[in-house]
């Protein structure tokens, strides 16, 4: 493939970086080191680049930078907390910090989501809540129950179990069948374009599970997994009475409620969690990335009282309940940044002034209806997301989109022709009105 390397601009007297080694994740890496973009710094609303040049984040990293980047109050608790204790295995020992954010985490969780277990992404929190649903069922003596339902157009991480769940065809095309007994709902974007929050159509969609239900038989469904926004995919905000009728047909069979909120959870919708902002409270829910303003990598799933006690109450005095953990889970660092994290939320208001923000931020971006190559907007919260025309390559205009848009101080996250837009909670006014203005001159010239 001939050799990539690349000279940081603004560190002439460097030697070259080899761009070889790396095997970058979810890029086209060829592509890339043909023409890379290297971020060297960050601070508050912005990337800079090895020339120094502003690049406004309009993407909060992926979803995760809520507070902004680089706090000095998260560095220094994870440096402090690096000088006391740098790890001690979570299996039979602990440390307080891993109760303490347990605790404050639980705070936040809607209804009696109130048993937390420390994992390291997204990722493996799916797979965890996962086995959290089948160990539940197994305590019950249901052990028949071994099914799950998804969604088409999910993304539930890139763990088997999560690739399984998920519905995006390129996610698991190259794996094989992966983990069995997992069937996928329709997703909900309707032919309704431009749809402004929650789409007044749709709610039919929630009984594909009943479908299911009447197919396989309930006795042999374990969990419904759904983004309560399903995310990675392009932001598709759930029809109204869609989680609502969802939550029904668990309720009347037994089926538990999972709530993916890795993207949506720490008040990216204006609560604390999506379920509070629709009202509807599932039996597990899964976080991760602006858990610790991404300064450490952190997971966790919030599990209910019933199901934890239900697991717990099964096991033998003295037994381990359940057999499953991570040698850094609840890493003493992480709880450190989750904490310090936590306390800049609180004490800044973040979510609040996410919440208030959110309309000024959905009319920009609906703004984009009538602008050149743009086909549909969608939104809710401080999340958004618009498609751009194809030009008979899926994907292929997207990815040049992105590449043009950090080129004209912009960064965001695209999947396919799809640009999501998630900017950090710290935005003011003014910083949507740059995020609009450059989305708008860049898709102009596309």
């Amino acid at each position: 493939m001939g050799h990539s390397e690349f000279i940081l601009r603004n560190q002439p007297a460097q030697k070259p970086l080899s761009l070889d080694e790396l095997w970058m994740p979810f890029t086209p890496n060829r592509d890339f080191k043909s023409d890379p973009r290297i971020v060297v710094r960050a601070e508050g609303l912005y990337y800079y680049n090895d020339r120094g040049d502003k690049i406004i984040d309009a993407s909060s990293g992926l979803f995760c930078v809520a507070a902004g980047h680089c706090r000095k109050e998260i560095a220094e608790a994870v440096h402090k907390q690096l000088q006391e204790l740098d790890f001690v295995a979570p299996f039979l020992r602990a440390q307080p910090k891993s109760f303490e954010l347990a605790s404050r985490i639980a705070e936040l969780t809607p209804g009696d989501l109130n048993r937390i277990f420390f994992v390291n992404s997204g990722s493996e929190a799916v797979d965890t809540a996962m086995k959290v649903a089948l160990a539940y069922h197994q305590a019950r003596g249901q052990t028949g129950r071994t099914m799950f339902v998804s969604r088409e157009r999910a993304y539930h991480g890139v763990n088997f179990g999560g690739v399984a769940l998920s519905g995006i065809v390129n996610n698991r095309r190259r794996y094989g069948p992966g983990v069995a007994g997992v069937v996928h709902m329709r997703h909900t974007q309707l032919d309704d374009r431009y749809t402004q929050g929650q789409p007044e159509r749709g709610a039919e969609l929630a009984d594909d599970l009943l479908r299911f239900v009447n197919l396989y038989g309930a006795e042999n469904i374990a969990a419904c997994f759904v983004e309560p926004i399903a995310g990675s995919t392009g932001c598709l905000v759930p029809p109204k009475g869609y989680l609502e009728r969802l939550r029904q047909i668990c309720d009347q069979h037994d089926i538990l409620l999972v709530f993916d909120e890795v993207i949506t959870g720490f008040g990216r919708t204006g609560q604390p969690f999506a379920a509070q902002s629709f009202g509807v409270t599932p039996d597990i829910m899964t976080m991760a990335k602006a858990l610790t303003n991404a300064a450490q990598p952190m997971g966790a799933v919030a599990v209910s009282e019933r199901v934890h006690d239900s697991i717990m109450s099964a096991a033998q005095e003295g037994a381990i309940e359940f057999f499953h953990g991570y040698t850094y889970s609840g890493h003493p660092a992480a709880c450190a940044a989750g904490l310090a994290t936590l306390d800049i939320y609180r004490d800044e208001g973040l979510f609040e002034r996410a919440r208030e923000l959110a309309p000024y931020f959905q009319r920009a971006m609906f703004s984009l209806k009538g602008t050149k190559n743009v086909t549909d907007v969608r939104g809710y919260g401080l999340f958004a997301a618009f498609d751009v025309e194809s030009d008979g390559a899926p994907g292929r205009r997207g990815n040049l989109l992105q590449k043009k848009l950090f080129d004209n101080g912009l960064n965001l996250k695209n999947t396919g022709d799809s640009a999501l837009v998630a900017p950090p909670f710290i935005a003011e006014r003014k910083d949507i009105d740059e995020i609009h203005d450059k989305l708008e001159r860049t898709l102009a010239a596309l």
